[in-house]
């Protein structure tokens, strides 16, 4: 089910939108002064569990598939630390309540890097 709606004509004209928005550069790399050709759009709040921003742009970032493996563990398809972070700081920039199975993880628990305050200044 999920494989044809990302084959579906609306998500690809979505897809590659977003990709030119981005200069078909990955966001996340750019943080760390590298230049990495993006291959993927994520869904900062994920796709199964919000599908009302599924197209929203604002939900939507240009990224590498090595950093993309950043923002998921592989494994269970939960966001890791990093993508929480994202969530949470696209939430406040968008005026969005930051979900409840997010907000109730303590700070200690998705603590970032050092390099996701500067992430934060491009969403």
């Amino acid at each position: 089910m999920a494989s044809n709606w990302y084959t579906s004509k609306q998500w690809q004209h979505k897809r590659e939108n977003i990709l030119r928005r981005d200069g078909y550069i990955c966001r996340y790399a750019s943080r760390f002064g590298r230049r990495e050709p993006a291959e993927i759009v994520h869904h900062i709040f994920p796709r199964e569990e919000y599908p009302q921003y599924a197209l929203c742009n604002w939900n939507l970032i240009s990224l590498s598939r090595a950093s993309h493996n950043v923002m998921h563990d592989r494994d269970t398809r939960e966001l890791t630390a990093e993508g929480v972070d994202l969530l949470r700081r696209t939430a406040r920039k968008n005026n969005i309540s930051i979900p409840e199975k997010y907000s109730e993880l303590s700070d200690d628990s998705v603590s970032p890097p050092g390099h996701w305050v500067r992430f934060s200044k491009i969403l």
